[in-house]
């Protein structure tokens, strides 16, 4: 690999970010040398590990968030992409061994895919599941989340945690935590709607 970078100096007080840069590529370079070394090492096959747990306190009775968590209509409300993003599949049974599923296609054209094993359904308490991550034919995740809806005063604290395995050089860099937050929050506006 050769890196050839040009530059036009407008403002001298910019000069001694050009004059690091190569340090700057050689330290990149070698932690590239590095991740290609053990992915071959690895034959490709990889496998990072991460855990969060997020809070929430919504203005809505357990019963109201765990519809909210439970009924495929009401949960397509707020659990989905966003702008960019439209569904392809969606189904959803929220029982002991049901499955949920949602596909779509970003704007970009990859389509994501989200299929989850339900193993553990307490009505307005809580909610256990085991989740793929696909993004067009790769998996990139499994992961284990666990839903708990408490009673917050007049409202519902809902406490979700995550445990993520991340699969073959997929580098989650905290999107799934962000994207939970996302999420959410979108609950959140979904709940007062």
């Amino acid at each position: 690999m050769t890196v050839r970078q040009a530059y036009e100096i407008f403002d001298l007080g910019f000069l001694s970010a050009v004059e690091g840069a190569p340090e700057g590529w050689r330290t990149t370079l070698d932690k590239l040398e590095r991740e290609v070394a053990r992915i071959q090492s690895s034959q490709g096959r990889s496998i990072v590990h991460a855990t969060f747990s997020l809070q929430r306190i919504y203005d809505a009775s357990p019963a109201q968030v765990f519809r909210a968590l439970s009924d495929k209509a009401a949960k397509a409300r707020w659990f989905e992409g966003g702008d960019g993003y439209t569904s392809l599949e969606r189904e959803m049974d929220v029982r002991p061994g049901g499955r949920e599923r949602l596909r779509g296609r970003w704007a970009s054209g990859v389509v994501s895919t989200f299929d989850a094993v339900y193993f553990d359904v307490v009505p307005n308490e809580r909610l256990i599941y085991a989740y793929e991550m696909h993004l067009d034919d790769r998996k990139i995740s499994v992961s284990l989340a666990t839903m708990e809806l408490q009673p917050e005063g007049a409202g519902t604290k809902l406490v979700v945690t995550e445990q993520g395995s991340f699969l073959d050089g997929y580098d989650d860099a905290g999107s799934r935590e962000r994207g939970t937050g996302f999420l959410l929050d979108r609950l959140c506006a979904s709940l007062q709607g």
